[in-house]
């Protein structure tokens, strides 16, 4: 087993987008969870534009200093895993543990976290124990997972799942990838040499509605299809060429049937030509999607914008506070 350097302080990154109701509770229970930890610690939380009290109140609770949190507050609204990046750019833990804002993976789990990555692992990933989402959700996660793992070789299982672990190498890692898509897991696997699941406990959502709206997790599917694999481009080819093979047998029956039963056979040939437009025009739409999602992807690269612009942080000095943006 690789030999790590000892764990001596641990960094919290939690993004918050319109939590302020469940915010009381989510600080209180993981400074609680921290106070447990024999290392020190500090909890960094990232508000992602919310348009309600959160930035407020993480601004008041990062001016304390006993509190050790520092609030990184983002000018508008990015995505939670833009959001995280911002958070590991002002991290100095040797271990950066990421945690969701809504509870429903409690605090309390960073402990075993932290005692799992002692034991040499560069990632701990966590697997959510009777999980308790909508059958809509769960079956979405089921079916993003399965794509995750044929397309990376990884073998977790949730990779849904935001309470994770890693260590500081892994962070600086992902810190000089530059691609505008993120999705931390995945990316931080893509480096990692030893990885594990552990279960945790997932609780229902007591405040507030899920930010994940069908629409949002199918662009999530979408960014996952692009940003990890090639191959939907491949899988044009095969199924252009199987498309092709059925239109071209096709017409030999068609040609066929008509010169045994006459030109009355299937009115004509109207019906299965239309039968046949529709499956080309639909293939050929399938196609330039995809197309369009590469494209799409290599534009947003190209122009090379900041991936987040932190406007203001609160709780660390001044000189800390020198990189605001990515």
């Amino acid at each position: 087993m690789a030999q790590f350097e000892p764990i001596q302080k641990v960094s919290i990154v939690i993004p918050v987008y319109n939590e302020e109701e469940s915010l009381p509770a989510l600080l209180s229970r993981t400074q609680a969870a921290c106070r447990q930890l024999t290392q020190k610690y500090e909890i960094i939380l990232i508000d992602d534009g919310s348009s309600d009290r959160s930035a407020e109140m993480l601004s008041d609770a990062a001016e304390q200093p006993e509190n050790c949190i520092i609030a990184v507050l983002l000018n508008r609204n990015y995505g939670q895993h833009s959001a995280i990046m911002a958070g590991f750019s002002h991290v100095s833990g040797d271990l950066v543990i990421t945690l969701d804002a809504d509870l429903q993976n409690p605090p309390e789990e960073i402990p075993r976290l932290v005692a799992k990555a002692e034991e040499g692992y560069d990632v701990v990933g966590t697997v959510r124990a009777n999980r308790r989402d909508s059958w809509f959700r769960k079956s979405a996660s089921k079916m993003i997972n399965m794509m995750i793992q044929r397309a990376t070789g990884k073998s977790m299982g949730d990779y849904g799942c935001m309470l994770r672990a890693y260590r500081r190498h892994i962070i600086e890692a992902m810190l000089h990838c530059h691609e505008r898509s993120t999705f931390i897991p995945i990316l931080a696997n893509t480096f990692a040499r030893r990885t594990v699941e552990i279960p945790v406990q997932h609780s229902e959502r007591e405040f507030g509605d899920s930010k994940y709206s069908l629409m949002k997790l199918i662009n999530l599917m979408y960014d996952l299809i692009t940003c990890l694999t090639t191959t939907p481009l491949r899988m044009l080819s095969v199924v252009g060429s199987l498309i092709a093979l059925f239109g071209f047998v096709l017409a030999v029956f068609l040609i066929l049937m008509r010169l045994i039963n006459g030109p009355a056979w299937a009115a004509d040939g109207v019906f299965t030509l239309f039968a046949l437009l529709f499956m080309f025009i639909g293939a050929q739409f399938v196609g330039m999607g995809l197309l369009g999602e590469y494209i799409g992807r290599i534009y947003n690269d190209v122009r090379a914008r900041p991936r987040y612009f932190v406007q203001k942080v609160v709780g660390m000095r001044s000189d800390e506070n020198s990189q605001e943006e990515e």
